[in-house]
């Protein structure tokens, strides 16, 4: 039986020429008890939709309905879990649940009451934090009030819009299984709309698409047994086979054609002697141990006597390499990425670069950060072209202009080079702090966790970018990231950090998969799960900040 429903509904905003068609003819039943999961990119309309099931927004044609009754409002037996949390920041836990509780259960006693928001903290494992306020918890935790202030509500049917995508992947994980378990506790309809495949997948009985244009997409059934464990799913012919399938249709729909352009990259020299910027050798440097690693310490001074974040840290790294770097969060990553860039001082042991001590920030080491950091005032090419003129003092205005536009033109920014930054979305911002880091022709290009602010969509066609411009340049890069999926992906070899404090490499894996990669291929690859399978057990060994030894013959670098 349909519990809820849409009847060709449409929905638009704006009038005239400035309207915007959001939504298109969408027809959709969410049967009583399912889990749906309506998965797509940014700006396909997925919050509209859940907004006008929980009757937040109404549709400007059709018809969206519970239960055979029209949806004109917010309803009780409708909750609704947003991506904020919401929360009150001078109530507790308890104080914040029980907002709900009050607003559905007016004539309980007090003692009722209190069972009942004592219960459903409990159900998302916070009774341990019951009296603690909003600012007392993680970001994990706040979702948990967000999720059990919904629960309280007793709802018959759960909204949740993205709730899990402002989190760290180990707490996504975590808290998806949970509402897995309550779903399961209560079976309770769910629709989940989120950009994440995994996430989809494991927590589905059904997936539908929807596409960049408002419509409704491909549906996929999820016919793997539950409960579904996250880790066994890497040998489950049925989950490989869905991932793939799933994927591939996302980025059919969603990944346009990337501009290739027809411009050539003029034969000019940067400041710190590089060669041209494409070109695939180059005089004069060193091969092998190209980035040396040399048993790096970074020590912070603290009240209570010096902390050693990052210890004994030792890697060669030849030219061209490109290396993933991963672990739990607060393994050191980052640090040991800003002492590569000099950004960092480095308390005990060296790093060279081209058999030259690494010493201050210098343009031969260019770095791109989680969030690219433009002068919002300037268009995408003037923010490209601060770092050429100063790296190509010896080329022309005109040479320096074709840099610019090649390369802004390489990660499909070819009509948008004159818009101000500020007009830009956060994927074409970080497009903009690619094409600078690789139009200063660096030695060494460091990313540090670049598509981390991103929808996971979005960062399938950066990392899609990033791997053909790379391709061109072959320059040695270090990418620091916590996602396994894109760690492969990327890499000629990942390695793993051991937690911190004292944290240092606990494994290097060799990835030996053919290139050019595409996220297509490598689904497809019968070696890519066992590289999977190597990272995701080794970053299980150290899940909760667990400090077992790496094993010496592990850490030894090639």
């Amino acid at each position: 039986m349909s519990i809820l429903t849409l009847d060709n509904v449409s929905k638009s905003f704006g009038d005239g020429t400035s309207r915007t068609d959001v939504l298109k003819n969408i027809t959709l039943n969410v049967e009583e008890g399912e889990f749906l999961v309506l998965l797509g990119f940014s700006g396909t309309g997925k919050t509209t939709l859940i907004n006008m099931l929980a009757g937040l927004d109404t549709p400007t044609k059709g018809t969206a309905s519970f239960k055979g009754t029209p949806i004109t409002g917010p309803g009780p037996e409708r909750g609704v879990i947003f991506q904020s949390y919401s929360l009150m920041p001078w109530l507790t836990v308890s104080g914040n649940v029980g907002l709900a509780v009050d607003t559905v259960f007016p004539g309980l006693s007090k003692a009722e009451r209190a069972a009942k928001v004592d219960h459903y903290v409990k159900m998302v494992g916070l009774g341990h934090a019951i009296s603690r306020r909003p600012a007392e918890l993680s970001g994990g935790m706040r979702q948990r009030v967000n999720v059990a202030r919904a629960l309280a509500m007793n709802p018959e049917v759960l909204l949740l819009d993205e709730p899990l995508s402002a989190l760290d992947a180990l707490t996504r994980a975590n808290l998806a299984d949970e509402i897995e378990h309550i779903w399961e506790a209560d079976k309770k309809t769910c629709v989940l709309i989120t950009n994440d495949v995994d996430e989809a997948i494991v927590l589905a009985d059904r997936i539908i698409a929807l596409n960049p244009d408002g419509t409704l997409g491909e549906e996929f059934k999820v016919n793997i047994p539950r409960p579904r464990d996250r880790t066994a799913m890497n040998h489950n012919e049925t989950f490989k086979s869905l991932r793939a399938e799933v994927t591939s249709y996302l980025m059919d729909v969603g990944i346009e054609a990337k501009v290739e352009g027809t411009r050539l990259l003029p034969d000019v020299t940067p400041i710190h002697g590089i060669p041209a910027a494409v070109a695939q050798s180059q005089e004069g440097m060193i091969d092998n141990r190209f980035l040396d690693f040399s048993q790096l310490h970074k020590v912070y001074p603290t009240p209570k006597g010096p902390l050693t974040v990052v210890e004994d840290f030792d890697l060669k790294i030849d030219r061209g390499e490109f290396i993933s770097l991963i672990g739990h969060s607060g393994c050191g990553k980052s640090t040991v990425l800003t002492m590569a860039a000099g950004l960092n001082e480095i308390s005990k042991g060296a790093i060279k670069l081209d058999g030259r001590h690494v010493e201050g920030a210098d343009p031969e080491r260019a770095v791109v950060f989680q969030s690219p950091n433009l002068f919002p005032w300037l268009t995408a090419k003037q923010n490209v072209a601060i770092g050429v003129d100063k790296v190509y003092p010896r080329a022309s205005q005109a040479e320096r202009q074709d840099v610019v536009e090649y390369y802004l033109e390489r990660v499909g920014l070819a009509d948008s080079m004159d818009k101000g930054a500020v007009d830009l979305s956060n994927g074409m911002k970080q497009r903009v702090g690619i094409a600078r880091a690789f139009a200063l022709s660096p030695k060494l290009l460091l990313l540090d966790e670049p598509f981390g602010m991103l929808d996971s969509l979005t960062r399938w066609e950066l990392q899609e970018v990033l791997m053909e411009v790379w391709s061109r340049t072959k320059v040695t890069a270090i990418c620091v990231t916590h996602d396994v999926d894109e760690a492969i992906l990327l890499a000629d070899r990942v390695v793993m950090m051991t937690n911190g404090p004292q944290a240092t490499i606990g494994k290097i894996t060799k990835v030996d998969l053919p290139r050019p990669r595409t996220r297509k291929a490598l689904l497809e690859h019968p070696d890519y799960y066992n590289y999977r399978q190597e990272v995701l057990d080794f970053l299980e060994e150290y899940e909760h900040g667990a400090k077992p030894k790496p094993k010496p013959q592990a850490i030894a670098a090639e």
